[in-house]
């Protein structure tokens, strides 16, 4: 089959019902999914799921009351296609006015939502683009799973859950890239800087030596960080030279609403994001490795690149991101390519994504998946039948 053939790429885009995407990511936008609550939303896609005829439907235990929804469509014997997406988001943010954090509200050609780009859109657009290959009747074998995932910014237990439980043979992430195909992302370091001085009661100022005071001069310093560490030149060019120290969380003196007194110990939570390369040699020259396999074309990346040519009508510049994704778990054990609606600014008052992004990655992904496969198949043509459930 070559793989730009237009009666193909028309095949799945036919039986795409954008109209249906863009009402999907309306729904999961009403329901709050903060990291922690991730249950209601998990429920409400594993319901959209099992209606909608996916196989092996089920919400899977991952921590109390926050599970995985998954579910998958097979289409016979072939390659084991993931895609997946975290379903917690961070707390929502102050100085709405447009619209309301949960309203999923269409204003002037967007979508409205807490949380709609980190990335509750790229959830719906993927069961969306599933239901369409299988609705297409090509001639494709394998199977198309979904994987919602919780706990993404906790310890990433959702997705350790389900790679370890489910195999694949390549993913899509869907991240928000902005559209753009996206072949890694940095890591994340956290170091708990501990300052200690005496404490006293408030009216003993003088005799105590305060932890909060002692870590508000690291808290500066911290911040100030330039970090440039020496790196392989391939490895700045996609990810910059800085390495982010960045002080976040800090745990100091008693908890509000009771008694006071000067604290003599002050945590301070250190978010690091570092380059591929950054601690030791092996470890850059293992990212290395990687980034060079990702500039020659590994085959996920060569097909999201053919679905991203079908929509656009160009090839893709493969990007990198600097943020953390759900990859830093399962990456190593199965090949991934990031790609999703929306881009900064995200958790932001207002934010909202364009209903023509939410079209454009619904495409995309469905293209993806009827390639993916297609090359599991003799030439596969538009109007056959399809294999399978």
């Amino acid at each position: 089959m070559e793989i730009a053939d237009s009666a193909f790429a028309a095949a799945i885009l036919r039986n795409l019902d954008l109209d249906r995407a863009v009402s999907l990511v309306r729904e999961v936008c009403r329901i709050p999914s903060v990291l922690g609550a991730e249950g209601p939303l998990a429920e409400f896609l594993a319901s959209v799921m099992r209606e909608s005829g996916f196989e092996s439907v089920e919400l899977q235990p991952v921590l109390p009351g926050r599970p995985n929804a998954i579910g998958e469509v097979s289409l016979g014997p072939g390659p084991r296609v993931a895609f997946t997406g975290h379903m917690d988001t961070k707390p929502e943010s102050y100085g709405w006015q447009r619209a309301a954090p949960f309203s999923g509200d269409l204003i002037d050609g967007a979508v409205y939502g807490h949380g709609i780009m980190d990335m509750k859109a790229a959830l719906a657009c993927q069961i969306v683009a599933i239901e369409a290959v299988r609705a297409s009747q090509l001639l494709l074998s394998g199977t198309l799973a979904m994987a919602a995932v919780a706990d993404h910014m906790g310890d990433q237990a959702g997705s350790i859950s389900y790679f370890e439980s489910h195999k694949a043979d390549m993913c899509v992430l869907g991240e928000l890239t902005d559209n753009q195909v996206c072949v890694g992302h940095r890591g994340r370091y956290y170091f708990d800087v501990t300052v200690r001085g005496r404490s006293a009661h408030t009216c003993h100022k003088h005799s105590a030596v305060n932890a909060n005071v002692l870590a508000a001069q690291a808290v500066l310093a911290l911040d100030r960080s330039q970090l440039e560490p020496p790196l392989p030149g391939g490895v700045t060019e996609l990810f910059g030279k800085e390495t982010y120290i960045v002080p976040g969380r800090i745990y100091g003196g008693l908890a509000p609403g009771g008694p006071s007194m000067i604290p003599d110990e002050c945590v301070i939570r250190v978010d690091c994001r570092p380059q591929p390369g950054v601690t030791t040699e092996q470890v850059r020259a293992e990212v290395d490795r990687c980034l060079a396999e990702a500039r020659a074309g590994d085959e996920v990346v060569r097909l999201m690149s053919a679905a991203f040519r079908l929509v656009r009508g160009e090839a893709p510049v493969l990007v990198t991101e600097n943020w953390l994704g759900d990859t830093a778990s399962f990456g190593d054990k199965v090949p991934t390519v990031i790609f999703g609606p929306g881009g900064p600014p995200v958790y932001c008052p207002d934010e909202h994504l364009a209903v023509s992004d939410i079209h454009e990655a619904t495409k995309v992904y469905a293209l993806f998946a009827a390639l993916a496969l297609a090359d599991s198949t003799d030439a596969p043509q538009a109007g056959g039948t399809r294999h399978g459930g």
